[in-house]
């Protein structure tokens, strides 16, 4: 609680500067997510005042508990973006109008079944994994080619498009080669032509790596430090 209350509290007077630099600079088709991992609610709803409308989490029980404060905001977008879990998917359906990182076709089949009773089908990027890393989820090339047909037959899904997020120690010219695959693998799956998998969604890019993803061809971006400053250890 200590942590993040420090969170809360930094950087009180830019927030709001630094997402009117944000809107000036990214293109007009990029859609905007502030991350809110350790940040408050009431620093989300000065976020809000700025203009931010896509809030992004990462753990669910966090994000109830901001949920239920913010309620009053009826037209913001949650988006889950962290790590899914099979017991917390029908939670994550009723809290969240996106999630991010269905990465594998199990979760997908699960979401499926539970999405029936849903008034409004949920919005699904689907993660890919394209390099080893032991840290992150995600369907490998291969993984999603094959699961193609399957992923196809979740009707109660709106699979918007991928999501990725490049391995830790990669060089700038190596950490846009692989926004740059991601966006190929996207086209290529499109012109396979299944009739549920058109996908026009790039998630891609965060603080550290945003301006190579939008020059890739990001749709959406995932920015929390850049809005909020640092968070505290």
């Amino acid at each position: 609680l200590q942590t993040v209350a420090l969170y809360s509290q930094t950087n009180l007077p830019v927030i709001a500067d630094r997402i009117h630099t944000l809107r000036q600079t990214l293109p007009k088709h990029v859609r905007l997510i502030a991350v809110t991992k350790q940040v408050t609610a009431d620093r989300m709803r000065e976020a809000y005042h700025a203009g931010i409308r896509d809030f992004g989490e990462n753990r669910l029980q966090e994000a109830e508990a901001k949920y239920a404060q913010l309620q009053d905001l009826t037209d913001v977008t949650w988006h889950f973006i962290g790590r899914l879990q099979r017991n917390k998917a029908r939670r994550v359906l009723d809290l969240f109008s996106w999630i991010h990182s269905v990465d594998s076709l199990s979760i997908a089949q699960r979401l499926n079944q539970l999405a029936q009773s849903c008034d409004c089908p949920p919005q699904i990027c689907l993660q890919v994994k394209l390099l080893p890393d032991a840290n992150k989820g995600g369907w490998s090339v291969d993984e999603l080619l094959s699961a193609l047909p399957a992923l196809d037959q979740c009707e109660h899904l709106r699979i918007q498009g991928l999501m990725a997020i490049p391995p830790l120690g990669l060089s700038a010219d190596q950490v846009l080669a692989y926004f740059q695959q991601l966006r190929d693998l996207a086209t290529t799956i499109n012109q396979l032509a299944f009739p549920r998998l058109t996908l026009t969604q790039l998630s891609m890019g965060m603080s550290d790596d945003y301006p190579l993803a939008v020059q890739a061809g990001a749709t959406i971006v995932r920015l929390g430090r850049t809005i909020f400053g640092d968070r505290p250890l």
